[in-house]
């Protein structure tokens, strides 16, 4: 079964598709939310994602009392959590604002639900796709709504073991639902290379038969484009225009020229990965003659004599009898006479 987001096809091995997670990079500001997006489609991406959730749908009184810290970076936060949560989401009118924006500039609006209620949005707002976050591996009621939509899933597994993976698959399969990516993730601001094990993208293909993408946290753009090597179907990677702005994410995201080149040298990966059967390209034999050696004559010889091995060198170029055929050559006879360092053809020989 084919999988699209629109009319993109999304398999293994074939282009990319590219998501600029903006998240709540936007800190608020929709001015700063549309330079980000517009950043993103000079780039490249294919989509830019936000995240759909506000005061009341994510965090718990007691969370928001407890003041917790959620990112890795050492970077200073105004506030306390509530007021940074109330700052950051993205209003109801904002998600319509930045969808319109998108249309116009060409380029995927999309969205990570955290409650039912935001599902309920997104869909209104026609999203190619839903993405299921790695927090909500295990959030099955969530899952189960999430299906009953209709649309493409993108399902991230950060955090989550192969069986809570494979159990959260049979939930949106359960409602006739096979239009199924998953993201291999690890759940860390930035990982360690060690974590990353960017092999288990074979592996979840290998195991669910789905195609599988990458939700990048790593700093840069090397990793990805690994993955990308490995057949990542979906590149998911932070973005922002300036990682020195204040939020949970701009330290880790990548800024245009890194985007850029995730989006531009993705596409020459796929092209040089190429075929597993083995061929030589015309452009590539044609330098056969020019760079392959002949047999030639290591010393002056006369028509009548006998080749023996040591008579016999092999140097540049390849327009003679070739190097593996010198036991076909060795202890035949001269027709004519040849020059020290000349090229040995068949029709020399008797």
């Amino acid at each position: 079964m084919k999988i699209k987001f629109r009319e993109k096809e999304i398999k293994n091995y074939l282009n990319p598709y590219i998501i600029a997670e903006i998240g709540s990079n936007h800190n608020g500001d929709m001015n700063l939310a549309k330079k980000i997006i517009k950043s993103a489609k000079e780039c490249g991406a294919d989509a830019v994602k936000f995240q759909s959730w506000d005061t009341e749908s994510l965090i718990s009184k007691i969370e928001y009392q407890r003041n917790q810290s959620y990112n890795d970076s050492p970077k200073k936060h105004f506030g306390s959590l509530k007021e940074m949560v109330e700052k950051y989401y993205l209003r109801k009118d904002q998600h319509y604002e930045l969808k319109d924006y998108c249309d116009k500039l060409g380029i995927e609006f999309c969205s990570t639900p955290f409650s039912k209620k935001e599902v309920d949005l997104l869909v209104k707002l026609d999203i190619p796709f839903i993405k299921i976050a790695s927090m909500d591996i295990n959030n099955l009621e969530l899952i189960k709504y999430i299906a009953k939509q209709r649309k493409p899933i993108v399902l991230s597994t950060g955090m989550s073991s192969l069986g809570e993976i494979e159990r959260a698959i049979e939930v949106i399969e359960n409602q006739k639902i096979f239009q199924i990516v998953i993201l291999h993730c690890v759940s860390i601001y930035p990982p360690k290379y060690e974590d990353i094990n960017l092999n288990n993208i074979k592996m979840l293909h290998k195991v669910f038969d789905y195609p599988v993408g990458f939700s990048d946290h790593t700093i840069g753009f090397s990793i990805p484009l690994a993955a990308v090597a490995l057949g990542s179907c979906v590149i998911e990677k932070h973005f922002t225009i300036d990682k020195t702005l204040p939020g949970w994410d701009h330290e880790i995201s990548a800024d245009p020229n890194e985007l850029k080149i995730i989006c531009e040298e993705s596409k020459n990966i796929v092209k040089a990965l190429g075929s597993y059967k083995r061929t030589v390209s015309k452009t590539e034999n044609d330098k056969i003659e020019k760079f392959r050696r002949s047999i030639i004559l290591s010393r002056e010889m006369k028509a009548g004599e006998t080749i023996k091995y040591n008579d016999l060198k092999f140097k540049r170029p390849g327009e003679g009898i070739r190097p593996d055929e010198v036991y076909y050559v060795i202890g035949r006879t001269l027709k004519k006479d040849k020059k020290y360092d000349e090229i040995l053809n068949w029709e020399d020989l008797i």
